[in-house]
């Protein structure tokens, strides 16, 4: 089966595909994931998704690539990796008791071909969290480095009563949508 090549650094997005039974290779895209979302959210996400795989597959002529960003955002507000742990913090205590959404875009470049998609997961924060608890999992570290500031599948889980949407997608890639593509492309068990 071909290799597919990963312009990612997500150990998660990584074991999403493998476990599905695709090869894949990992490569950094080394993008400025800093910039401003003129279009939105989804704007944001697909832009950086388009940036990411462009970027890797200018190495690898012929391959194929893809690529993912996740935003967060509550009202068109957008919710990066916490700056520091006040940010975290302070972002976690503001989004207690409140829904957001957790966007992710995908795109996927080959020879002479681009498909694209992005999923919108609905997520809903407890009201009942306390400041002592937030603090707690701040100071765990595992939500550093996330887009919202948190990790859902792991300790993060307790933020959260419910979420509407794709379970994929809140672990940074809406791997269905994405397995569709792959396999209208020839993927196949076995086979690629």
């Amino acid at each position: 089966m071909e290799s597919l090549i990963l312009a990612s650094t997500s150990p998660t997005r990584r074991k999403l595909l493998e476990g599905a039974g695709v090869r894949v290779q990992v490569e950094d895209p080394r993008v400025d994931e800093h910039i401003t979302a003129p279009d939105g959210p989804e704007g944001l996400a697909s832009g950086l998704a388009r940036r990411k795989a462009r970027a890797v597959a200018l190495h690898h002529p012929g391959s194929w690539v893809l690529a993912a960003d996740q935003v967060v955002h509550q009202g068109g507000e957008i919710f990066g990796k916490p700056r520091n742990r006040d940010d975290h913090l302070s972002r976690l205590k503001f989004m207690r008791g409140q829904t957001h959404e957790l966007i992710t875009a995908w795109v996927l470049l080959g020879p002479g071909d681009m498909a694209r998609g992005a999923s919108t997961t609905r997520m809903h924060v407890r009201g009942d969290v306390d400041d002592h608890e937030l603090a707690h999992y701040v100071a765990s570290g595992e939500g550093t480095f996330c887009a919202g500031g948190y990790a859902a599948e792991g300790h993060g889980s307790f933020l959260f009563d419910r979420i509407e949407g794709d379970w994929f997608n809140v672990l940074g890639l809406p791997l269905l949508d994405v397995l569709t593509a792959l396999r209208a492309r020839g993927w196949r068990q076995g086979v690629r």
